[in-house]
């Protein structure tokens, strides 16, 4: 059952040092005040795991959080590298870290695999792909009806997974319109779920009954943090902050301007100040 409690209890009452975490979202929705608040609490030795992660796990990993990381596709989207995860595997900066590097369909899979109860994904693909040769989590199978081969990957069962959603009602249900990516997977395939939202209200009715991802019970708690998702977007409330993404490039270049950044912006920072940032960027409703 789903408890409403601010984003710092939820945080604390559900992450620990040593566990596997995924801060999901795709494009928009990003749960960026949750990653910010396992920061200002200091959590350490993450797995840290997403499809495509961008500028918030480039903060967690230059703040020296992460042993290691399991993804596909690693960037600051629309600009170029994750300049922290870069000095990261370049040189042990400022820890060493491990990567597991799959493709957007294997992390998909794991991740359906996990929310199902299974042990591993079988999918068609990584065929002709240089990626088993460096990551020995991927395997091949050979189907006993077809004999075809198939690429096997084990299943993702992070420890807890965190997103961003438009609205939750009363109950605890959650609602997410537009792209929704992997999120829901994501949440039924970890052992407890965190979710962050623009709002709370009464209830879902005059919506479409589709747009309720999750049912109350699959959600360990939830906090209102209205701008949440910020710099990327929460369709229907705001829009992405392009300079924002730009701005992260020239500042993750240098380890004094990034320690200075995340001083001013994270660790002095309070979920609050989410509301602020996207003032200007909110769209009419």
């Amino acid at each position: 059952m789903a408890r409403f409690v601010p984003l710092p209890q939820a945080v604390a009452d559900n992450l620990k040092d040593g566990d596997s975490v995924a801060f999901e979202g795709f494009t928009h929705l990003i749960p960026t005040a949750a990653a910010h608040e396992a920061i200002r609490q200091g959590f350490r030795d993450l797995t840290l795991i997403r499809m495509t992660p961008d500028v918030v796990y480039d903060q967690m990993i230059g703040m020296g959080m992460a042993r290691k990381l399991v993804f596909s596709y690693a960037g600051n989207p629309g600009v170029g590298l994750l300049r922290r995860l870069r000095d990261a595997v370049e040189n042990d900066f400022p820890r060493p870290i491990e990567i597991e590097e799959h493709s957007h369909a294997a992390m998909a899979n794991a991740y359906e695999a996990g929310a199902a109860g299974l042990p591993s994904a079988i999918f068609r693909g990584y065929r002709g792909a240089e990626l088993a040769h460096v990551n020995p989590n991927i395997k091949f199978v050979r189907c006993p009806f077809t004999g075809e081969e198939l690429a096997a990957v084990p299943a993702l069962r992070p420890d807890v997974t965190f997103i961003h959603a438009q609205k939750a009602d009363r109950k605890g249900n959650v609602l997410i319109e537009g792209i929704v990516g992997i999120q829901k997977e994501a949440v039924l395939a970890a052992r407890r779920a965190v979710v962050t939202v623009e709002e709370v209200v009464e209830d879902f009715s005059g919506l479409h009954p589709n747009l309720t991802i999750l049912p109350h019970w699959t959600v360990a708690a939830i906090a209102v943090v209205p701008g949440g998702a910020h710099p990327s977007y929460t369709h229907g409330y705001y829009a992405r902050d392009n300079a924002e993404y730009l701005e992260w490039d020239r500042i993750a270049a240098d380890r004094d301007l990034f320690g200075d950044w995340m001083e001013r912006n994270v660790l002095r920072a309070t979920p609050e100040d989410f509301a602020r940032r996207v003032e200007k960027l909110r769209v009419a409703r």
